[in-house]
């Protein structure tokens, strides 16, 4: 019960006191055996002695040495020869790692946030030893498409994996996808589906194609960032999915254009950028905030600083801009929020102000995808941010992941895409 390996008994237990290993040694009981091919009863030929890594117990480094059975096939005519014992709920066959242990790692990676150099000195081997054993596991499971199944609703973004030379290590932008179907009590539970180098139509593309005929007619929603690589793919690939512009983005595409009139004007009145003391550089973080949540202070800080210039009435113009783009998807209604998007279609492009009218131009060539937020029951893009930030967490703890494919597989299983 101690040692937990099914089919097997201890008969001894060692500790190394200078190594701190603890060498466990276990056999089966006797038995007769057949031949795995004709079916013989076998003919015993003692013992071989294998030693494998275990997981950890107690703080130590484990060693199973496995007193294994062989057996000597007595006819003749039959080409086994000799064969031995194999015991897959111990280790599979010719493995290093017991099964145990790299059940073990691959739960530390998923769960634990753990590195693969971590799991490595836990279990006092190297680092390709771990991975050696890890990645058969973490690839068959990302062979298995079946993750695939049941996706309706469809997230994508880009993630930058490294920061060094393209040549050394190949594409630095890599495509993420992303299921954000919403589960039988309506929420969302994002999962990464997949990992591909490159950042583009082609790449976005060319991945939906590989996904099936069936699994493109699933898809009912595809949400995205204001990138018009990925909604070409969309647009070409998935026609009957309703493409959705990422509400957080388009907020933030907002709250841009005011702090960009505010640089530029105050340029215009002081001829510096911002400084200590300057009425419009005291407001950057209130421009920036939900009028909603401001208070008396910052009202009347806002105030001041709008009143110091006749000039500085542009900037608080682009700041009630925001705040209306802010409002229509903070709207209680959908259709009341669409009415006020539809507003804001027809006369940012027409202000004075040149980054509100480029902002409005801007959502006028989105049209659809933006006002598809308030007939998709507010499907966004989020989950998928909330995946890529997932990742790029783990990207600074899986270090020496130098390998696309590697890193890939390493991001499925802690994302929830793989479940080995």
């Amino acid at each position: 019960m101690l040692v937990g390996l099914d089919g097997v008994h201890v008969t001894a237990v060692e500790r190394d006191d200078g190594s701190g290993v603890l060498t466990v040694t276990v056999e089966s009981a006797p038995r007769l055996e057949g031949c795995p091919r004709c079916g013989v009863v076998a003919v015993s030929r003692g013992r071989s002695v294998v030693e494998l890594i275990d997981a950890p117990m107690a703080g130590r480094p484990v060693r199973i040495r496995w007193r294994k059975r062989s057996w000597r096939c007595p006819d003749r005519a039959c080409p086994t020869g000799a064969f031995t014992e194999q015991n897959p709920a111990v280790a599979a066959p010719r493995a290093l790692l017991t099964t145990r242990a790299v059940d073990w790692a691959v739960g530390q990676l998923r769960r634990e946030n753990a590195s693969v150099q971590g799991l490595a000195r836990q279990l006092g081997v190297s680092w390709r030893t771990a991975w050696r054993a890890i990645k058969p596991v973490l690839a068959r499971a990302a062979a298995d498409e079946s993750r695939f199944t049941g996706v309706s609703t469809l997230g994508v973004d880009e993630h930058i994996w490294h920061h060094v030379s393209v040549k050394d290590r190949g594409p630095k932008e890599l495509t993420g996808m992303v299921d954000l179907t919403r589960d039988h009590t309506g929420k969302v539970r994002a999962r990464l589906l997949d990992l591909v180098p490159g950042r583009s139509t082609k790449t976005y593309a060319d991945w939906l194609k590989a996904r099936g005929k069936d699994f493109r007619d699933r898809v009912q929603i595809a949400t995205l960032d204001p990138f018009s690589g990925y909604k070409r793919a969309i647009d070409d690939e998935l026609e009957d999915a309703t493409a959705v512009l990422d509400a957080f983005h388009v907020i933030r595409l907002g709250t841009a254009a005011v702090d960009e009139v505010r640089r530029r004007v105050q340029q215009q009145t002081l001829g510096h950028r911002g400084r200590k003391g300057d009425p419009l550089y005291g407001i950057r973080n209130i421009l920036r905030a939900g009028i909603e949540n401001l208070t008396d202070r910052q009202w009347h800080r806002l105030t001041r600083a709008v009143t110091a210039d006749e000039r500085h009435e542009e900037v608080f113009l682009a700041f009630q801009c925001a705040q209306a783009l802010r409002a229509a998807y903070k709207a209680t209604d959908p259709a009341a929020g669409r009415r006020q998007a539809e507003k804001i279609l027809n006369t940012f492009h027409t202000c004075p102000i040149p980054e509100i009218a480029r902002l409005g131009r801007t959502l006028r060539r989105w049209r659809e995808a933006f006002l598809a937020y308030f007939t998709t029951d507010r499907a966004t893009n989020g989950g998928t941010e909330a995946v890529n930030g997932l990742i790029e967490l783990h990207r600074r703890i899986a270090r020496g992941f130098r390998n696309y494919d590697n890193y890939r597989l390493r991001m499925l299983l802690i994302a929830g895409g793989l479940t080995p």
